[in-house]
């Protein structure tokens, strides 16, 4: 189980994130929707280590991982795909690939993610920065999954992808966390995707969870309220 509880965070003087408590249950996915300039992107950083908690606890299967830096929480099952893809240009496809595999042992692309991936495959040889904007969505989660993560944390996921692939993308999650058996952690600001994607929805709001609902229950309408300005 992966739970957050009551961690705050601030840039500098700015306090972004106050007193959110969340729990995410083993293969569940949880949404996090908000407009921008509301926190998703400082909170899922602060839960990868990329910013540091002024107080509160990131709890693995009970470890807190609040402190630690963010290679260990790596290697305690935490995966991070950020806002932007940030995959590496000048290196293939491949090398994306595996510079995410020091942890999990992975000498050679498993077999899987070029099953769930495809067009990796066929573009193996390709560099990261002659692909496009889906390509290099699935090039980066490739990289994160090669972790063998516990929870896959996905950041604003569908920013620059076109409406096509953007539907194929939620399909391929949801198999993959059924297959391998991961939860996941999505900011999103596309409710469509989200609902293909999200088993529970978490409203933030400067930086405070103000609402959350189950999806079999979700509100649509309320949910979009608090997307639009």
């Amino acid at each position: 189980m992966f739970e957050i509880k009551q961690i705050n965070v601030a840039y500098g003087e700015s306090h972004v994130i106050h007193e959110v408590s969340l729990t995410v249950g083993a293969n569940e996915s949880v949404a996090i929707m908000g407009r921008n300039g509301m926190g998703k992107t400082t909170l899922l950083k602060s839960l990868i280590g990329l910013l540091p908690t002024l107080s509160g606890q990131i709890l693995m299967d009970g470890q807190d991982l609040a402190g630690m830096p963010s290679y260990k929480r790596v290697k305690q099952g935490l995966a991070f795909v950020p806002q932007g893809r940030m995959v590496f240009p000048f290196l293939t496809v491949e090398q994306n690939i595996l510079t995410g595999a020091e942890h999990s042992g992975h000498r050679t692309v498993p077999d899987y993610i070029y099953r769930f991936f495809p067009v990796l495959q066929e573009m193996k040889h390709r560099k990261g920065g002659n692909l496009s904007g889906g390509q290099q969505q699935m090039l980066a989660i490739a990289r994160a999954l090669i972790s063998d993560p516990k929870v896959l944390i996905l950041d604003e996921p569908t920013e620059g992808i076109q409406p096509s692939i953007i539907k194929e993308l939620a399909q391929t999650l949801n198999l993959l966390r059924k297959e391998r058996g991961f939860a996941i952690v999505v900011s999103e600001q596309v409710l469509s995707f989200a609902l293909d994607l999200a088993d529970r929805f978490l409203v933030i709001d400067r930086g405070r969870i103000v609402h959350a609902e189950a999806r079999a229950e979700l509100d649509q309408d309320r949910v979009r309220s608090f997307l639009t300005i």
